[in-house]
């Protein structure tokens, strides 16, 4: 298999486009592993624009020295289906998935406030796997390479960073095992897009006692406003404070 050394990896696009590329690429890499699935799909959103430009730039013989974004990302990967003597990649499965990718930043509540769905972890792995099958599509185009190899070169692309959470099905665990019940609980939280029940976060940080675990952890939290513990519903959310103390004091990768 041809392997592509990672500083070679798109050496045929001009710096002015490959590094704003492998930038807004890694950053949301970052920021999904950190589990800020906003950041992430805005991320996602600003790579459309710098690839849009790059198969625009490949498909008319001539790069622009920098991403721009056009008027209407829609109607301008729509434009490109006309050039017939591109290859197909370049004028319908990418401008294609692009749009759908720019519809998750602008449509669900990502870049302007009134969308469908909040950000969530689901559209996040959407973000990242279409980022991830684009990125590796331009490398088979630009080396001319098959699909196995390009997609080992994003793959040595990719900061291994192990999330702090750990879904297994119903259950989340924290894997670090040295912080503190609350602070786990804080994270799990942290992780979540609605609130929790107090029994699902007993079980999930597997603290012995339920009781003990409302009255010494999620009390004392809730007294400090940094969670909103409701007896009657027994469902915990994170406050603001609870948030700003997570992503000032918590690694969220390990």
């Amino acid at each position: 298999m041809n392997v592509i050394e990672s500083r070679l990896i798109l050496s045929g696009i001009p710096n002015g486009l490959r590094e704003p590329l492998l930038n807004e690429f890694r950053k949301l890499l970052r920021n999904y592993a950190e589990m800020r699935w906003e950041p992430a799909e805005l991320n996602g959103g600003k790579l459309c624009e710098v690839v849009y430009t790059v198969i625009k730039g490949r498909i008319d013989g001539s790069f622009p020295p920098k991403p721009s974004k056009p008027r209407n990302l829609v109607d301008a990967c729509r434009a490109l289906e006309r050039n017939a003597n591109a290859p197909r990649s370049l004028r319908l499965q990418i401008p294609r998935l692009l749009v759908a990718l720019y519809e998750v930043r602008n449509g669900r509540n990502v870049g302007h406030v009134g969308g469908d769905v909040d950000p969530s972890h689901m559209d996040a792995n959407l973000v990242v796997s279409v980022a991830q099958w684009l990125m590796a599509e331009l490398v088979r185009i630009f080396h001319n390479v098959t699909t196995q190899e390009a997609s080992a070169a994003v793959e040595s692309l990719i900061e291994r960073r192990i999330p702090l959470l750990w879904q297994i099905g119903h259950r989340t665990r924290v894997l670090n095992a040295s912080m503190s019940y609350r602070d786990k609980a804080f994270v799990i939280l942290y992780g979540a897009n609605s609130p929790i029940k107090a029994k699902d976060l007993v079980a999930n940080v597997e603290y012995s006692n339920a009781s003990v675990f409302r009255k010494k952890v999620l009390q004392p939290a809730h007294k400090a406003a940094l969670v909103d513990f409701d007896k009657a519903t027994d469902e915990v959310r994170l406050s603001p404070l609870g948030i700003r103390y997570v992503e000032e004091n918590i690694a969220l990768v390990i």
